[in-house]
């Protein structure tokens, strides 16, 4: 008969709360690191980060990729953060950022669409993005290249993902409110 670990559980990330104490960073669990080939997820049934997928030689993921917790988005997943910081932080790393816009999107096909927005935001204490407020500043080729990514992400899957518009911060907060409406109610 085997031992039962002695050793204390960790809390489940995803229902930690989606803002630091005084309200003023969002929190983010990394699930998969910047320049990472391998895509991880949080699984909540397991308690434990495991790995989804391998991305093919030469695509990878352009910056650290992850969820806001105690959010719940249109796809029944936490909803989506890519953070833009120095170097890479660590699957199940929890950063505290600045809301700096959305990528609106959708993914499926055109009759039956499922929303699937990515929240652009920039770690706090981070100093390559430290003067960026607004999507808008960090320039047009920028963010068309981080829409391809997700378009380009989701066609290895066989999923067709179109991105609908992108929008600042006002914006990409009232998606991480809705979220956290819709993780209540869940």
């Amino acid at each position: 008969m085997a031992k039962k670990s002695k050793l204390p559980r960790q809390a489940d990330p995803s229902r930690l709360p989606p803002y630091d104490e005084d309200g003023e960073g969002l929190h983010v669990v990394i699930e998969t690191p910047k320049g990472s080939r391998n895509k991880y997820a949080f699984d909540k049934t397991k308690e434990i980060f495991a790995l989804t997928k391998v991305l093919p030689a030469g695509m990878a993921f352009p910056y650290d990729f992850g969820f806001v917790p105690s959010t719940c988005s249109e796809d029944g997943d936490p909803v989506d953060v890519l953070v833009l910081m120095d170097e890479p932080a660590a699957v199940g790393c929890l950063l505290s950022c600045r809301i700096i816009g959305v990528i609106e999107g959708e993914q499926g096909n055109k009759k039956d669409p499922e929303r699937n927005d990515r929240i652009i935001a920039i770690e706090q204490a981070n100093h390559s993005f430290a003067d960026i407020r607004h999507v808008r500043d960090l320039g047009k080729q920028f963010v068309r290249e981080l829409e391809d990514f997700f378009v380009n992400y989701h066609e290895l899957s066989g999923t067709k993902y179109r991105v609908l518009d992108v929008r600042g911060p006002g914006e990409a907060e009232k998606r991480i409110k809705d979220g956290i409406r819709a993780f209540k109610k869940s």
